[in-house]
């Protein structure tokens, strides 16, 4: 087991890893830039050390001033947490260079999965179910001819990278040439490549996730899923766990085929297969993140594993106990995302200082953040500032638990998005379970109806 792991990252997940760490007896290096030499994770971490400007190309995606901290300070290992490096094979293969343990899959991996088109071929080799589209295709005139086979509407969508960015939705042949153009665009100025394939875009659907954890043995286990639909510009807001519109059956079935998914290309770690279920209860293979979720701590508050440590064990080289037939879930979890915006303009970013906070508490109530009194919300980085997790016995009393947490969760100095997770619980068709992603989207035409009615 190692001693000491460096956390590549900050914010909430830098000290959701420090936690984890110090349960286990492990201690920690915390990095950060300028702008969070007041950061919480600088604090509680045995170590800190400063790794550039404010700016996250300067800092948090600064690889040789994290690596040069990592050697420094002695550390055997690096947990990058989730977004910034988490995905860079780049970075995972300097680690190895340099001796030190990625706490996540490898560089070849994640290059493999990473490589969206690559991920399909595989999976479809592996009989695993995949969205009807093309591969990759750069020539225009043959990506209209294959558009029109496909039908619309249809999604192009970047090879590389992810949080939404290089997707463009195709009602029609008219509007395909721009949208296939901006999407190369987009995608080469977000990934450094422009490189770009189609899928049927299937409507409505529901996004569903399933957790998997893989050690170096061959040994894989599936946690069961999360239900990710409520998503507003393809980033999500709510989770839940488990997924109200999955039977028994189709749970066998789906994890299943993640499971499939994982051991056709020998995956270890931490990983998780989205995919996509349409009304008639069939699901399509979409993609597997090579990191921790975001929203994690949904399933570990379901199935009572904790998901951080398990990923430090396995970079360890320790085998799973944890077998398929020992994982039970136990009533419902929901996370909110809590985000410094204002959804009453447009979404814009808030920062600022918190002049006062109050944090809702109780059984079975989490927050994850890094956040305190008198915290300077910085704005170079990305807008959630924390994750409310509540687990009760059914759906409905996580929804009722979820909602009273929320109106005990204060935090004055910056505008966020409390307000409209309270309005999204109480909302029918969240309320029903059978909301799909374009939820949030329905909610905001209806709303727009009403302004130009009144």
């Amino acid at each position: 087991m190692f001693s000491k792991i460096l956390i590549a990252n900050r914010g909430e997940i830098a000290v959701r890893i420090i936690r984890a760490c110090r349960e286990m007896g492990i201690s920690t290096v915390a990095v950060y830039s300028q702008a969070d030499k007041d950061a919480l994770h600088v604090s509680m971490a045995d170590e800190s050390y400063c790794i550039g400007g404010p700016q996250v190309a300067d800092s948090y995606l600064n690889m040789a001033a994290i690596l040069e901290a990592a050697v420094v300070s002695g550390a055997q290992a690096i947990h990058p947490g989730y977004g910034l490096l988490s995905e860079n094979a780049k970075f995972v293969s300097l680690c190895e260079k340099c001796n030190i343990q990625f706490i996540g899959p490898s560089a070849e991996m994640i290059e493999r999965l990473g490589d969206k088109d690559e991920a399909r071929k595989t999976m479809r080799a592996a009989g695993v179910p995949v969205t009807p589209g093309s591969d990759v295709i750069d020539d225009i005139d043959e990506a209209r001819a294959n558009a029109a086979a496909i039908g619309f509407p249809l999604l192009v969508k970047a090879r590389s990278g992810g949080g939404g960015r290089g997707i463009r939705r195709v009602d029609r042949i008219e509007d395909f040439d721009n949208a296939f153009l901006a999407a190369k665009a987009e995608a080469q100025s977000a990934f450094g490549d422009g490189a770009v394939y189609m899928e049927k875009f299937i409507t409505p659907v529901k996004h569903i996730e399933m957790q998997l954890l893989c050690d170096k043995y061959g040994n894989v286990v599936c946690l069961g899923e999360r239900e990710c639909s409520v998503q507003r510009k393809n980033q999500k807001l709510i989770e839940e766990c488990p997924s109200p519109a999955i039977t028994p059956e189709l749970r066998q079935n789906m994890m299943a085929a993640a499971v499939k998914a994982a051991k056709a290309v020998n995956y270890e770690n931490a990983g998780t297969v989205e995919f996509l279920l349409d009304q008639d209860k069939n699901f399509y293979f979409m993609e597997m993140n090579t990191r921790l979720q975001v929203e994690h701590p949904v399933t570990e508050m379901v199935v009572g594993i904790d998901i951080v440590q398990w990923m430090i064990r396995i970079a360890s080289g320790a085998k799973l106990t944890i077998t398929q037939d020992r994982v039970y879930m136990h009533g419902n979890a929901i996370e909110c995302r809590i985000n410094a915006e204002d959804p009453d303009n447009q979404f814009r970013p808030s920062c600022g200082t918190l002049d006062f906070i109050h944090i809702p508490g109780g059984p079975c109530v989490r927050f994850d953040t890094a956040i305190y009194q008198d915290y300077q919300v910085p704005p170079y980085y990305d807008s959630m500032i924390g994750k409310l997790i509540v687990q009760a016995r059914s759906r409905e009393l996580a929804i009722r638990k979820m909602k009273m947490a929320l109106s005990e969760l204060t935090i004055n100095g910056i505008r966020h998005n409390r307000n409209l997770h309270i309005d999204i619980l109480s909302d029918p068709v969240f309320v029903s379970g059978e909301y799909t992603t374009g939820f949030m989207e329905e909610r905001q035409k209806k709303a727009n109806k009403k302004k130009t009615k009144g």
